[in-house]
């Protein structure tokens, strides 16, 4: 009886242990909050200037932002009338307010109509409907009519705004896989456009899941830029000019392996990353201090 007590002992000591690991593997420390089921795909997350936290949902969703109240269901929408959602992938604003949706998802890295759309300061916006300002682009390094595998990193989940100018990086999609994020650099106004290469910077080789770049932020002071992963993100401080890969560069494991698209700041030092909902895990807003 008494062999079987210390059995049921261990046991029960390595099940608890087992659960901590669990635990700490999730990072459920950092969680603030669910979001509703309405948000299932989140891509892109932003805070307004008054501090309500805003988002949109990815390809094949409605043209609408949404504010996310401290529960994480939908506090207010405002449809943009005068959009398409082919792939929005993420959310950004200017030193004013206005806030841009990324319409340039392009997995297959054939897209000819890459847009983004410029809406007012959603403080500003009273109704539940607005326009927009339409930008469209294409990359001034793509040929749209090669289609060879090793040059496929030209799909987009990821901007930011930075001194008057918008900034994307790239999520690479090469065969074989190089790891290579591309920044581009583009204006802010409604007009038909070439984004320009800046330069580029290796996440990592080990695997394009955890390597891929699936949302952008830049704190409020404007000296962090923060670059989202799956498990990772990577800080950048300290650049020269527009070339934010040019300065200090440390990451951050976040120990929690989900599909992770949206990130942003709430204060300079602290950020708060959103996961689509899969197969029962995400769904989650969470919050990692970045010093």
């Amino acid at each position: 009886m008494e062999i079987r007590k210390r059995t049921l002992f261990k046991i029960s000591v390595s099940l608890i242990i087992i659960f901590l690991l669990w635990k700490a593997f999730l990072n459920y420390d950092n969680k603030i909050l669910s979001v509703t089921s309405d948000l299932g795909e989140i891509s892109g997350i932003e805070y307004d200037k008054d501090g309500n936290l805003w988002a949109i949902n990815d390809s094949g969703n409605s043209t609408e932002i949404h504010q996310i109240d401290s529960l994480g269901e939908i506090h207010r929408s405002i449809e943009i009338t005068n959009a398409k959602n082919i792939d929005w992938e993420d959310l950004t604003q200017d030193d004013f307010g206005h806030f841009f949706v990324g319409d340039f998802g392009n997995n297959s890295n054939k897209r000819r109509d890459l847009t983004i759309y410029k809406i007012e300061n959603p403080i500003d916006i009273k109704a539940t409907e607005t326009e927009a300002e339409i930008i469209r682009f294409k990359f001034s390094d793509q040929d749209l009519d090669n289609t060879n595998d090793s040059i496929k990193n030209f799909d987009m989940e990821a901007f930011i705004f930075y001194k008057g100018r918008l900034y994307l990086f790239t999520k690479n999609r090469t065969k074989p896989f190089d790891g290579y994020t591309n920044l581009y650099r583009m204006e802010d106004y409604a007009s038909n456009q070439r984004a320009q290469k800046v330069s580029r910077f290796k996440t990592c080789k080990s695997g394009k899941y955890q390597c891929w770049i699936t949302g952008a932020a830049i704190s409020p002071n404007r000296k962090t830029l923060a670059l989202l992963g799956s498990n990772k993100i990577w800080i950048f401080k300290n650049w020269k000019g527009d070339d934010f890969f040019s300065g200090e560069v440390t990451d951050i494991d976040l120990g929690l392996i989900t599909q992770k698209e949206a990130i942003t700041f709430m204060n300079d030092s602290l950020v708060v990353i959103a996961d689509e909902k899969f197969r029962g895990i995400g769904g989650n807003l969470y919050a990692y201090p970045i010093d």
